[in-house]
């Protein structure tokens, strides 16, 4: 079994992944982790493919829900389980591999100086980095930006990312209700419910076809949006 260097700063950051049916890709994903000395937490959502049986051999802290909740349910899951394991910093990390690994330090950066509480990774801050964006995701990227601007009064560049870090101490003041997608506006819900200090930090991501064939689409973004509507109203 390959073991990760560990030391003491590093292995106060956990890393959640939540999954589902991402079996083509996790091992690749996780393994470009290890070396990093973090502690994994991969949460099966419920998968179909073996996801168990793949990640089994690999370091990693694994959990399952035994039926499809959605997103922000496993990412809930993984944060309460960090949590209870002594973390200080969480880094929520898709399971696709779109995230580079070598880019959580400077996620982490801001949040361990105490500059801020929450650090969201951003694929607009850098004019490369947007480019890189096929240009319907990031037409439609820039108006979850506005929308989710209106439904919660945070205003970022780069909205709907779903790479963040967290502090201790912000991680316990935030809790996913909507287990869907819709939980990246419920996030900055939370963070402003908490009168966090929210900052972005540029962030690449890799558009392979795995990740083009399975990003969401515009109908799929309408269901987000009357989920969270509905979450406001009622």
């Amino acid at each position: 079994m390959e073991q990760p260097a560990r030391d003491c700063v590093s292995s106060q950051v956990f890393v959640v992944i939540p999954t589902y049916n991402e079996g083509a890709v996790l091992r690749s994903t996780i393994r470009g982790l290890l070396h990093s000395g973090y502690s994994i937490v991969v949460v099966d959502d419920g998968s179909s493919d073996g996801t168990g049986g793949i990640v089994k051999s690999l370091p990693v802290h694994y959990l399952r829900h035994p039926v499809n909740l959605g997103q922000g349910a496993a990412l809930q899951t993984g944060m309460d389980y960090a949590l209870a394991k002594g973390a200080e910093y969480l880094v929520h990390f898709d399971a696709d591999g779109q995230h580079p690994a070598r880019r959580i330090a400077d996620l982490l950066q801001p949040v361990r100086s105490g500059e801020c509480d929450v650090a969201v990774g951003s694929r607009f801050l850098n004019a490369d980095n947007s480019k890189l964006i096929p240009l319907g995701r990031r037409i439609l990227l820039r108006g979850a930006v506005i929308v989710s601007g209106l439904l919660t009064n945070v205003w970022l560049s780069d909205a709907h990312n779903g790479f963040r870090a967290l502090s201790r101490s912000a991680a316990l003041k935030i809790r996913f209700h909507e287990n869907g997608f819709a939980h990246a506006t419920e996030f900055l819900d939370e963070v402003r419910r908490a009168r966090l200090r929210v900052r972005e930090v540029s962030a690449a991501i890799r558009y392979t076809d795995y990740s083009r064939a399975k990003g969401q689409g515009a109908s799929n973004s309408l269901n987000i949006l009357i989920d969270v509507l509905l979450r406001k109203v009622l």
